[in-house]
Order: structure tokens, then C-alpha cells, then sequence
């Protein structure tokens, strides 16, 4: 494919977008002022907040941004492990070792001083909210041992996708734009265009526009090691000129393009777009309720028509000659505005909810607002949070998390900083999944919780009708499920291993004290045989006792 026919798709792209622009446009206007951009460029000294009256909706998406990461990735903890493909190998001690020390790797290079995976994925999350569809880009940082793994939210203004058969996004437009100046750095002065060029010598600061591209290689050749190898085609475009200024491959997707919903189309949709009306309406309000109050405190004056009064002075201490008639009656009177406050406040405070509701600021909030719960009630708000939270987080680990930790295991491995694989997991062809541990899949799980708790509680009931029914229950093993479900330290619990020989050492220390305890018993028993022997023999040789 040239540059022309490229280029020629991305505009097909954007035209097919065109209606959904609008309405990502008005979101960033009343919602997140800083991702405008979707309707031509928006330069960086524009203004951006005089659409916004009321920050429910700004400060809601921030609280749902912040609440995602905590639940899907969140910083303090490890949220995922490695797992052999092939269950046979789950329980090989050297590749859980190997695999246990990658993963430490991983959130080691990840959440790195320089890596700033944490601070990009927030801005995914806010995408997410925002917009319904989020984009990172997970570039090779080379030899550099501080961030040998690039991470980049790429904004969705930029961004135009395609999805393959099966719906997962395979195909990606980034345009984005570099000075002449950065695209002499990136590209090399002589692949440029000759305008590029000239604006290099003159203005090496004027922007031009730019591409990048990638999509599956239908041609791929396995034998060759080059990109024409390679499973990802990539192209980097100069718009000026219409030229491909490098082509090249990746073996693993670069691009990771999570969606909140999908309900047609490859974009997905957002809370913000769901309650956009809401959003728009809270913004009127405050807006009219602003007017009025002003108007209220500083209503408009009514004067004498005779124009006697045109030096007028409303400030503090002021003198104002003519104000009053003969009698004293005031010539100036305010004009009464009857605006009904309470009612605009309740209407108010109706939308706000239902746009919280929408960001799930009021989903995180309950634990907070009803702290004296039972360990049980607790459960059942986790599992109803769960419920509600299984979509997102089911499709967030699928297209971000599934296809960010095959990106970071292909570059890792590529500038050496794995560890030897074993021979065992070699011949299984070195394949491993990834298992997700975070606080959103110990939610979904609590109806596991809730159910043992429930049935702890009816077996202490009827155990005072029938003692011997708690003999039903493994009690260790309910311990283990509760403690995984509520996300518990595993170092806590014993292992099973350590219960054995704990047991196994009780069980031998009770015996040695029964061996003392029945050292003097036998002892008498020896010394009664022994004198019964010596009876024995005198009374055969005839002595007299």
C-alpha cells in the first residue's frame, strides 16, 4: 500500500466518525476541557472552561478514573500472575519460580520512577469515562535499564480504528503532529518532504502533520526476520507530500484500545455520553441560577426618567444627592426579581445524583456512608458491586491488560532482562496466560463469600440441635476461600505443608510424653519380672528362701 491509499482510508475513517466527533466534542466542552481537539486543532492558549458552569461531571469523572485504577490496577499491590498454558506444568516448582521472579520483573520495569505506566493508565480510565473508547501506546525503550518500556495514552482525538472479525480492534490511525525540527529527529532530515526540509532551515518550529499506522501483515513471510516477518505492518506518513517515511513491523500489538461498552461500531460508549443530557441540563441550571442569584443580590435599579440621577454611585459610603424627595420617599427603587431558588437547588441536586450515579461515584461511596456493617452485609455490597462491575472490568482485561502484558513479556524478552526460561516450559513452547488478581475480580467473586458465611451462620444454628453436623464442614478450607475472596495477605494463612508438619511434630511430641509418663510404671513391671525369674531359679536348685 503507498501513502495515497493510506491516507485516503484514515479520510474515510473520520468522515464515518464525523457525528460521533460532535458529540465527543461537546463531552470535553462540558466534561474534560482538555482533550478538545476532536473538531479542528485547538491551540494551547485557547480557552477551554467557558462551557462549564457546574463541575459535577469534571470532578465524577476524575472520582471514576481514580476508582477504576484502584479496582483494575491499582498501584500497591500485584494484580496479575503468570500461569503455564499447559495445566500439567501448573504445579512444577522451578516454572512457578521462573514465572513468579518474570512477574516481579514486570511490575519492577511497570511501575518504575521513569516508566510513568501509572499517571498514562489513569488517563485511559478518564478516557474510558469520557469518551467509552481508550488508547495506550507501548513502545521498545532500547538498552536504557531505567525505562526500557515506553508507555504513552494517546489522546482519542487522534485516534481512528477498524476492528477485525471477531471485534477486537487489529487496526490503527494515529495522527498527531512534530515540528520540523522533531520529525528531522525521529525520520532523518533526508526522508522528509522538501517543504519539511526548507522549514527546518527557516522555522524549525512550524508544525506538520503526521501518521502512523499499523494493521495485521496479511503477507507475512515466517522465514524472514525483517518486518516483512513480522505479524503487525507499520507506517510512519508525512502528510506534507503524501510519502511513507518508514515502514516496519511489530511482533507484538503496539497499540491497546480498550472500550467501556460496545454496542455497535467500533467506538465505544461512555457514562458520559449516557448521561449527556443530564450533563448539559445541570450545566443550564447553574447557569440560570447564577443569573439569578447575581440579580438577587445586586438587583437593577429603577430611576426617575428625568435623568437627574445619572451620577448614581452604588459603592460603599457613597453620597448620592437627589436620591430622596422632598418627603423623604426614595426616588431609587430595586427591581424585584422573582426567582424561586429552592426550586432550581432541588432540581439541581436531582441531576448532580444522577450523574454521579452514572461515573459510580455513589457504587464506591457505600462502605463510607455505612461503615457499622456485618461481615456478611459487607459481602453483599462487594457482590453487588461486582455485579455491576464485572462488564468493565471483564473487557478492560481483555483489550488492555491481556494485550499490554504480551507487549511488555515480547519487549522484556527482546532486551534480555528475562531470566532463563526452564526446559520444561520450553518444550511446552515457552507459552503463559495471564491470571488477574485484582480488587474488581475479588468483588465479582464475594457471592462465593456471602455464600460460605451464610452457611457457616445456618450450620452454628443447627449445630444446637445437633452438634455433630459441624463435622460436615473443612473448616481450614473455608478459612483459605474467605481470606482469597477478601483479598487477604496469603502470607497469613499456613500453608498446607506447614499444618502437616506442625501436626506431625504435635503428634510426636504427645507420644514422647506418654513414653515419659510410663518410664516409671515400666520400670517397676521390669524389676517385678526380674525378681519372679530369681524365685524361679532358687526354687529349682532346691534353696531354702
Amino acid at each position: 500500500m503507498d501513502a495515497k491509499q493510506l491516507l485516503k482510508e484514515l479520510d474515510t475513517l473520520k468522515g464515518e466518525r464525523s457525528k460521533l466527533d460532535r458529540t465527543f466534542e461537546q463531552i470535553a466542552e462540558h466534561v474534560c476541557p482538555s482533550y478538545l481537539g476532536f473538531i479542528g486543532h485547538k491551540d494551547e492558549g485557547d480557552k477551554k472552561t467557558n462551557r462549564i458552569f457546574d463541575s459535577t461531571a469534571s470532578l465524577g469523572l476524575s472520582r471514576f478514573g481514580s476508582s477504576i485504577e484502584s479496582l483494575v490496577t491499582p498501584r500497591t499491590s500485584t494484580w496479575h500472575s503468570l500461569q503455564p498454558i499447559d495445566p500439567e506444568l501448573e504445579d512444577d516448582q522451578e516454572i512457578k519460580a521462573y514465572l513468579d521472579e518474570v512477574t516481579k520483573i514486570m511490575f519492577r520495569v511497570r511501575y518504575g520512577a521513569k516508566s510513568n505506566f501509572a499517571q498514562q493508565a489513569h488517563e485511559l480510565y478518564l478516557s474510558l469515562g469520557a469518551f467509552g473508547t481508550g488508547c495506550m501506546f507501548v513502545d521498545d525503550g532500547g538498552l536504557d535499564q531505567d525505562t526500557p518500556i515506553l508507555y504513552r495514552h494517546i489522546p482519542l482525538h487522534e485516534l481512528h480504528i477498524k476492528e477485525d472479525f471477531q471485534g477486537m480492534v487489529d487496526c490503527v490511525y494515529r495522527s498527531f503532529q512534530l515540528t520540523a525540527r522533531q520529525a528531522a529527529q525521529q525520520f532523518g532530515l533526508e526522508l522528509l518532504p522538501d517543504k519539511i526540509q526548507r522549514a527546518y532551515e527557516t522555522q524549525p518550529h512550524q508544525k506538520f502533520d503526521f501518521v502512523h499506522h499499523v494493521r495485521p501483515n496479511v503477507t507475512m513471510d515466517e522465514e524472514r526476520l525483517d518486518a516483512q516477518g513480522m505479524p503487525i505492518k507499520s507506517y510512519y506518513i508525512s502528510v506534507e507530500g503524501a510519502v511513507i517515511l518508514q515502514e516496519g513491523g511489530y511482533s507484538t500489538m503496539p497499540y491497546m484500545v480498550p472500550r467501556y461498552e460496545v454496542v455497535g461500531g467500533p467506538y465505544g460508549r461512555s457514562p458520559s455520553m449516557t448521561i449527556l443530557p443530564d450533563i448539559l441540563t445541570v450545566n443550564e441550571i447553574s447557569k440560570t441560577l447564577l443569573r439569578v442569584g447575581q440579580r438577587m443580590a445586586e438587583p437593577p435599579l429603577l430611576l426617575q426618567e428625568d435623568g437627574s440621577l445619572d451620577g448614581f454611585d452604588l459603592s460603599a459610603g457613597a453620597l448620592n444627592y437627589g436620591g430622596i424627595d422632598d418627603i423623604g420617599r426614595q426616588l431609587v427603587q430595586p427591581l424585584q426579581i422573582n426567582g424561586n431558588l429552592p426550586v432550581g437547588l432541588e432540581l439541581l441536586q436531582d441531576r448532580r445524583k444522577a450523574i454521579n450515579e452514572a461515573y459510580l461515584v455513589n457504587l464506591f461511596q457505600i462502605l463510607v456512608d455505612s461503615p457499622q456493617k456485618t461481615a456478611t452485609e459487607a459481602m453483599i455490597l462487594q457482590q453487588e458491586k461486582g455485579a455491576l462491575l464485572a462488564p468493565m472490568a471483564g473487557r478492560v482485561s481483555q483489550e488492555f491488560l491481556g494485550v499490554l502484558i504480551d507487549r511488555e513479556l515480547d519487549l522484556l524478552s527482546k532486551n534480555g532482562l528475562l531470566p532463563p526460561m526452564p526446559e520444561s516450559l520450553i518444550g511446552a513452547g515457552g507459552l503463559v496466560k495471564a491470571s488477574f488478581e485484582s480488587p474488581a475480580l475479588k468483588a465479582q467473586q464475594a457471592d462465593e463469600g456471602v455464600g460460605i458465611m451464610r452457611t457457616l451462620e445456618a450450620s452454628a444454628t443447627i449445630a444446637q440441635f445437633e452438634p455433630n453436623i459441624v463435622q460436615i464442614i473443612n473448616a481450614q478450607e473455608a478459612i483459605r476461600r474467605l481470606a482469597e475472596v477478601n483479598g487477604a495477605p496469603p502470607d497469613i494463612l499456613k500453608s498446607k505443608e506447614d499444618l502437616e508438619q506442625e501436626a506431625e511434630a504435635k503428634a510426636q511430641q504427645e507420644q514422647m510424653q506418654q513414653v515419659l509418663q510410663s518410664a516409671p510404671l515400666l520400670g517397676k513391671t521390669a524389676e517385678s519380672l526380674a525378681k519372679a525369674q530369681q524365685m524361679e531359679q532358687l526354687k529349682g536348685t532346691g534353696t531354702v528362701i
